[in-house]
């Protein structure tokens, strides 16, 4: 289970990344700004996976 967050995590981040530059690319601030939003929620969840496997036993 916890590798498939770590994957979906780092799907988000990617997309996110990709868009900003996408966005960045054709001057489309509202994309660039949902891309920065994309990765930030990205790392919110890589951030939980790495705190939960702190924890494991």
């Amino acid at each position: 289970m916890a590798k498939e967050q770590k994957a979906k995590a780092k799907k988000e981040q990617i997309k996110g990344k990709v868009e900003e530059v996408v966005g960045r690319a054709t001057g489309d601030a509202r994309m660039e700004a949902e891309g920065r939003a994309g990765q930030a929620k990205g790392d919110a969840r890589q951030a939980k996976e790495k705190a939960k496997d702190v924890f494991k036993p």
